[in-house]
């Protein structure tokens, strides 16, 4: 009993592990295992030897815990419906169909070109959605035909479409990066600036795989042919608009700096796109023929998605909304898009309430459950046991993120990153924050790492999502008249296996260039460096030595020496002298007349 009682915390969370692999839903385990061990812990309470702080008056704390600020009145986590509804009325809108098709055309004539628009459309529907489920289903729905009607190969074409949409878990407005500030007790603001870099990097990372591939094996990803290219030629008349954009929004620039400041260079910016924006609107519908017609469909198909991430991440970034309000900019930018569209109406909003519903109560029965494991296994200093076995691994911090990211990589082969976030980064934050790791680059470096749980099998959900929109039996294509035979769920888990090291090759890179993400902090000041200067006060003749002057002429200087402060202050007057006080006489008693 007491070999039980002093490893309770051991042994509660082998058990939690156990529980979620028989099968039982994530929140119901972490609760049914928090109450369990309450009891416990209770009854063996004087076996511990004061290993355990457990009592029944202690669960009068859940309802606070429930209802305070960790769960039903927490600001950061009302972001997460926002960003969910934007994201599926962005997906039933369209946008992501004209994304794919006018970003195809543009890459086609190259090798490789239909790899780098899924690529390069992942990352923008992950600036706008945030949503792995979306990106993942309309890409797959939408390119991965094209690509097997044009001879690519199965595992490169449903790899690039799933690591294209796990993209949406690193790249700001991430639901898994608003959860992981608000675990870690961090800024959701910071939080994104920090994982904006390494998004970008590791959407490089994988246009780079891809270019690497098509000159290895040219005949994986061939181009488009010349009877595909609808849009025909006119990169020529998109790069004199993208010149004519720049023009503008310096000449705003320019005009807007006297009396706008810092802020100049994005109203500038803001003018030259709207500028061409409106030119190419009026090219198409009045028949200027000023641009080609691709020109005028990039122009056209990429702007609104991308002032739509400059009205939710712009406005976080300078300061201007939090990212609960911007998460509700977005969503009125959204239903604004697709009403632009024609494709706003009652069924696409109610499809789109309902799913967020159910996500924004999928996050709160987990964080529910997550409350009362963490009352327990507080309350058996399982934190401490946590802290004391990460702490003491050998290599210290970087040994540290070393292990720690080993631990998050092979639970992310059964957790899904909503029950890594709840119930793992709790423990190993106090760890981290012990040795110094600064918590945005730590939680950064998990983002990274819950990416592959979307990727990897057995509950690779990126996988499954592509699983059930690609073809399960031979079809005809309707363009071509040819057979096209179906993708194998083995060649889907054989696709993702390259992209699954690319995220663990970026795991490595923010590692080993932290300042990827702690660039949030802004410049560093050196100390040494700051000049300090005491302006001279007119009026009052200081002399340089900073006394005033005695007698109309400026006091000599103190030659270094300190200052007599016993005396008062003499301005120009020499004082009388004090006469001294006569000597108390100790032989007799004291007067008090």
């Amino acid at each position: 009993m007491e070999f039980i009682a002093q490893n309770m915390a051991p042994i509660m969370f082998i058990s939690l592990i156990l529980f979620m692999l028989i099968g039982y839903p994530v929140a119901f385990s972490l609760a049914a295992n928090g109450l369990l061990f309450f009891f416990i812990g209770v009854l063996l309470t004087p076996y511990s030897g004061g290993a355990i702080n457990l009592d029944w008056p202690l669960l009068y704390a859940l309802p606070d815990n429930f209802y305070g600020s960790r769960v039903m009145s927490n600001d950061t986590l009302l972001a997460i419906p926002f960003f969910t509804f934007m994201g599926i009325v962005l997906e039933r809108s369209g946008m992501a169909e004209d994304l794919l098709d006018t970003i195809g055309q543009l890459f086609g004539p190259i090798r490789g070109g239909l790899a780098y628009a899924v690529i390069l459309v992942g990352a923008l529907l992950a600036a706008t959605t945030g949503v792995v489920a979306a990106s993942v289903i309309a890409m797959g729905l939408i390119s991965l035909p094209i690509m097997l009607r044009y001879g690519y190969d199965r595992r490169l074409a449903s790899g690039v479409i799933a690591a294209s949409g796990t993209l949406a878990q690193i790249i700001p407005p991430s639901l898994v990066l608003i959860v992981l500030a608000d675990q870690l007790g961090r800024s959701v603001g910071d939080m994104y600036a920090g994982a904006l870099i390494p998004g970008l990097v590791l959407t490089s990372l994988y246009a780079l795989y891809i270019l690497i591939m098509s000159i290895i094996r040219p005949k994986s990803m061939p181009a488009l042919p010349l009877e595909a290219r609808t849009l025909g030629h006119g990169v020529l008349s998109l790069l004199v608009a993208l010149a004519a954009a720049i023009i503008v929004s310096y000449a705003a620039y320019r005009y807007l700096a006297p009396a706008h400041g810092d802020n100049a260079d994005i109203l500038g910016g803001s003018v030259g796109v709207i500028f061409i924006y409106l030119v190419a609107i009026a090219d198409r519908r009045l028949n200027f023929n000023l641009m080609s017609r691709l020109a005028q469909q990039v122009i056209i198909v990429l702007i609104p998605p991308l002032a739509l991430i400059f009205l939710v991440l712009g406005t976080i970034f300078l300061g201007i909304a939090t990212p609960t309000e911007g998460g509700a900019m977005g969503a009125v930018g959204a239903l604004a898009m697709a009403a632009m569209k024609g494709r706003l109406s009652l069924d696409v909003v109610r499809q789109a309430l309902a799913s967020t519903t159910r996500l924004s109560s999928f996050v709160l029965f987990i964080l529910i459950g997550a409350r009362v494991f963490s009352l327990t296994f507080y309350g058996v200093n399982g934190q401490i046991w946590v802290e004391h076995l990460l702490t003491s691994l050998p290599g210290g911090e970087v040994g540290f993120l070393i292990g720690v990211n080993i631990l998050i990589f092979f639970l992310a082969f059964f957790l899904d990153f909503f029950e890594l976030a709840f119930i793992i980064v709790p423990l190993l934050a106090p760890a981290a924050e012990k040795l110094g790791i600064d918590l945005i680059w730590f939680g950064v470096l998990l983002g990274v790492n819950m990416q592959t749980s979307f990727m990897h099998p057995p509950f690779g959900f990126a996988l499954f999502y592509l699983r059930s929109v690609a073809a399960r039996v031979p079809y005809l294509d309707r363009l071509t008249g040819k057979t096209i035979q179906p993708i194998t769920t083995g060649q889907i888990y054989w696709g993702a296996v390259p992209f699954v090291g690319i995220q663990v090759v970026m795991i490595g890179l923010t590692i080993a260039f932290p300042q990827m993400v702690m660039h949030y902090k802004g410049a560093t000041v050196d100390p040494s460096g700051i000049d300090y200067q005491v302006p001279e006060v007119p009026g009052l003749g200081l002399s340089p030595a900073g006394t005033p002057p005695v007698n109309g002429s400026p006091a000599p200087a103190n030659d270094g020496a300190a200052p007599d402060l016993s005396q008062p202050p003499s301005f120009g007057e020499t004082p009388p002298a004090k006469p001294e006080a006569p000597a108390t006489d100790l032989s007799q008693p004291p007067s008090f007349n």
